[in-house]
């Protein structure tokens, strides 16, 4: 089944607005607004400037790469298309729109949380638009563009043993919390149901909407497990016909920033083992294989989650006689050309 565009995207149309209004400072000497109301629970329902834009991102039919199978074709939800450049600005805005709805975030705390980069970059991104410092807890081996972007929206980082991986920033981010509980705003995204109620809310119809719900099968990989959790619920309440499929590294030790070996890592509380309807593992050296391959021939970089997700896709492509798989698409691959895999 071919869509009609290549690329299918809808956006909201750019609002602009005739007044900055009124600002003041910050003890972190950030602007916030005075008198402003909590952020809506959904961007696309008027949450302010930037923010409106995240979500909505296109869906992307491959060209190049493609399933043996004619019958088989293959789509990507392309995340980096939001305004901190990944899939994480829509859980990152969730939790903290719900944070200023309840009153659990309020001017004066801080952002606290543990992520492996992409949360807390959007986390960073949506503090400095909404006045809120912002503390995170990261393993020390995330790649230097990371670190970079981080700095530049001015969040503070506390680097944790690499070894570690994401569990031992998690592990931190505890204890922080533990010790002064009333200094800080704690999302806890591995742990908190607004991080799948965001792609419950938005990217599941996204999907719905693109494909004219012509989806057949969802691949996603496993992090803090949101992205397969919520989207794949809403399309199992919608298309009975859908099937649901979880990826994973095939190791402990591996190289998928932003993804967890279930069986060796702290398993998040929003993941359901059972509700995948396949489980699957991609090797980091056949991740890496498939990102030089998606910008050589299909002219698009993608980060190694983004290789390891299309890998799946193009396996799992030889296990069905027809078909339309969606995959995530995490983020770009800008934010791993330091990386030395690229000159392989």
């Amino acid at each position: 089944m071919r869509f009609n565009y290549r690329i299918m995207n809808v956006l909201p149309p750019l609002k602009f607005s005739s007044s900055l209004g009124s600002t003041t400072e910050t003890m972190s000497g950030k602007p916030t607004s005075l008198n402003r109301s909590p952020l809506p629970l959904r961007p696309d329902e008027g949450a302010p400037g930037v923010l409106g834009r995240i979500g909505n991102t296109p869906l992307y039919e491959f060209r190049q790469v493609t399933p043996k199978n004619d019958r088989v074709k293959i789509f990507a939800k392309l995340e980096w298309y939001n305004p901190a450049g990944s899939v994480k600005d829509r859980p990152a805005y969730r939790m903290i729109a719900h944070g200023e709805q309840t009153g659990a975030l309020k001017p004066g705390k801080i952002i606290l949380d543990a992520s492996s980069g992409n949360t807390g970059i959007a986390y960073a991104m949506i503090g400095a638009c909404r006045g809120y410092q912002v503390r995170l807890c990261i393993p020390k081996n995330v790649c230097i563009e990371r670190k970079q972007m981080l700095a530049a929206y001015g969040a503070e980082v506390i680097y944790t043993d690499p070894r570690k991986s994401s569990d031992g920033a998690i592990v931190e981010a505890q204890r922080l919390m533990r010790e002064n509980p009333d200094l800080y705003f704690y999302p806890d995204q591995y742990n908190n149901d607004q991080n799948w109620t965001a792609h419950f809310e938005t990217t599941g119809p996204e999907i719905i909407r693109q494909t004219g719900g012509q989806v057949t099968h969802f691949i996603a990989g496993l992090g803090t497990t949101g992205s397969l959790m919520g989207t794949g619920r809403r399309l199992k309440k919608e298309l009975k016909h859908i099937k649901v499929i979880a990826m994973q590294p095939d190791s402990p030790f591996h190289g998928l920033e932003g993804l967890k070996h279930m069986e060796s890592a702290i398993v998040p509380g929003i993941y359901d083992a059972n509700f995948p309807d396949d489980q699957v593992s991609v090797r980091t050296e056949d991740a890496h294989e498939m990102v030089r391959r998606l910008a050589r021939e299909e002219g698009m970089l993608v980060g190694i989650s983004s290789g390891a997700v299309m890998k799946a896709a193009l396996n799992h492509s030889e296990r069905i006689e027809t078909g339309n798989i969606v995959v995530i698409f995490p983020d770009g691959g800008d934010r791993y050309l330091s990386e030395s895999f690229w000159k392989a």
